[in-house]
């Protein structure tokens, strides 16, 4: 019964503090935003075994876990020259079909995740295909192929 009666009081904690925090769309999760799920996810399942914390000492470490990634995010959007700081900024990688392979070096992508995202996406064929493709600050990869490309 223990058990039960903690994990009711953890997802109405969460529950709430996921309401008062805001949302937003899954493919808009940073990596930092991932980490930081993983934590409280941790500091949840301590508190549902009750090894460790308390319900009160993992709703005080969730909350101000979320507390300061909205803070942050209000930062950013306030500040924006934080946001380079805080989050990546978007990569171009490919530039009127020409691979730019130091920034594929630096972020560990092949042409082959460029190639692929094109198919995905556009059902492109071949890297001169593409105008522009930028590693975008989610991790995904937007592609621009020539023939929708607007005229300069």
């Amino acid at each position: 019964m223990d058990a039960v009666l903690r994990a009711v009081a953890i997802y109405l904690v969460l529950l709430l503090l996921f309401r008062l925090v805001g949302k937003r769309a899954l493919s808009q999760v940073t990596t930092f935003d991932f980490v930081i799920l993983l934590i409280v996810g941790e500091a949840t399942q301590q508190a549902l075994l009750g090894e460790d914390f308390s319900i009160t000492h993992a709703a005080l470490v969730v909350g101000t876990l979320l507390l300061l990634e909205r803070g942050a995010d209000y930062l950013t959007w306030r500040f924006p020259r934080l946001q380079r700081v805080a989050e990546s900024v978007p990569l171009v990688i490919v530039e009127d079909g020409r691979v730019l392979h130091e920034v594929l070096r630096k972020e560990h992508l092949s042409e082959e995740d460029i190639i692929g995202a094109a198919r995905e996406a556009h059902g492109l064929e071949r890297l001169d295909q593409i105008k522009w493709a930028v590693l975008e600050t989610s991790g995904g990869i937007s592609v621009v192929p020539k023939s929708q490309a607007p005229e300069a």
